[in-house]
């Protein structure tokens, strides 16, 4: 029996304790933590604590103050970043004035490629009228044979010169041709964009 006394005093005792630490945390939190509604009333009433931190860019960058710079440090202060900005705004400067010279020539060899392709479709319209006025003098004159008979002199001398006239015109837009796409590998070995080589 007194080792039940025992046990039952022991549950008992163990029992009593769980509940006092269960309730005692329950009801006060320790002394290092706070609630989370604590947090949030205090970051509600500080406006410091809503306070962004200082970004630093470019523009805002302290020129007095020390910084952590990746690399070594340059050997004078305030007058080597002043001559840096200088020759960072020169360089700048200088490479769209490369740029800008760049797209001048480029813009200049897009205007003459595309003169050369004006010529070379106006020479192949001229082309294609010679051939058909070829065309229908030839079947006018096949149509009649007595008229073939009559003129055949004529005829013969106004065929070697169409065909003349064809020919050189024809040789004309080959050469036009050839012309183009030399003009167009110059191009492209002086850097000239596709879309600028293709009029």
């Amino acid at each position: 029996m007194k080792r039940i006394t025992q046990t039952v005093f022991a549950f008992a005792l163990f029992t009593a304790v769980s509940v006092s630490q269960t309730t005692s945390q329950a009801t006060t939190p320790p002394p290092d933590q706070s609630s989370l509604g604590d947090y949030a009333r205090k970051v509600h009433k500080d406006p410091a604590v809503k306070a962004k931190p200082k970004v630093y860019d470019n523009d805002n960058l302290p020129k007095d103050d020390k910084l952590s710079i990746v690399g070594d440090q340059p050997a004078s202060g305030a007058g080597d970043s002043a001559s840096a900005d200088a020759g960072s705004k020169t360089a700048n400067g200088k490479a769209d004035d490369d740029q800008a010279k760049k797209q001048a020539e480029w813009k200049s060899w897009q205007e003459k490629l595309t003169a050369q392709k004006d010529s070379i479709d106006l020479a192949s319209r001229e082309l294609d009228v010679l051939q058909k006025e070829y065309q229908l003098r030839a079947a006018a004159m096949y149509a009649d044979v007595g008229n073939r008979m009559r003129n055949a002199a004529q005829w013969d001398k106004e065929d070697a010169d169409f065909k003349q006239k064809i020919a050189d015109k024809q040789k004309a837009v080959d050469e036009g041709k050839q012309k183009l796409d030399d003009m167009q590998e110059e191009a492209r070995k002086d850097g000239v964009p596709a879309a600028m080589r293709e009029p």
